[in-house]
């Protein structure tokens, strides 16, 4: 990754890379049940979720979740409740169920018909900084196109160095400074 920040930290600024940013960006925009797993209707729901395909065994299965036909019929029936650590794999199958069927949706809207998305980028946080050491950062708001795609996957697959690739990307679109930005406080957009 670009940028000027060797010792990133050494006089007290505050962020994260880019590339883990713009990871948590894309995570933020998955929304699901609220309702925690140990509770009766969040494992109902989640339960109910996952057996509806078999992309959900296969989440399951990812997960875990190992048990035979008949607990996980007396789970659905409410007769029987998993032990802590299967209730921990249901809810992890439930979340990499949900991001790979919002993930073809997430690129659609991020790609915004091939208009891109508008990114503001808040630098790092540089108020434990002394002032001798501050650099002369600001927000910036830049149209993103062309590496949604990119970025979802990567983000669906866990792969930090394409997220930072990407990243990469997104900085030479900011011009002269964009070593500036390498690591920030946040990103967001309204997609």
């Amino acid at each position: 990754m670009a940028g000027r920040w060797k010792d990133f930290g050494k006089y007290g600024a505050n962020g994260a890379p880019g590339g883990e940013a713009l990871g948590i960006a894309v995570e933020g925009m998955v929304r699901g049940i609220s309702l925690p797993v140990d509770s009766e209707r969040g494992l109902a729901a989640r339960l109910n979720y996952l057996t509806k395909s078999d992309a959900g065994y296969e989440a399951m299965d990812r997960a875990g979740v190992h048990v035979s036909p008949r607990t996980l019929m007396a789970w659905l029936a409410e007769e029987r409740i998993p032990n802590k650590a299967n209730l921990a794999r249901l809810d992890a199958a439930y979340w990499d169920l949900r991001r790979r069927n919002v993930a073809p949706d997430l690129k659609a809207r991020l790609n915004n018909n091939g208009r891109g998305t508008r990114v503001e980028i808040n630098p790092v946080n540089q108020r434990g900084v002394e002032q001798k050491y501050r650099r002369d950062l600001a927000p910036r708001s830049v149209n993103v196109r062309g590496v949604w795609d990119r970025a979802v996957d990567a983000w669906m697959d866990d792969d930090q160095d394409e997220l930072d690739a990407v990243w990469d990307e997104v900085l030479d679109l900011i011009g002269s400074d964009y070593d500036g930005y390498s690591h920030v406080s946040s990103i967001g957009w309204a997609a």
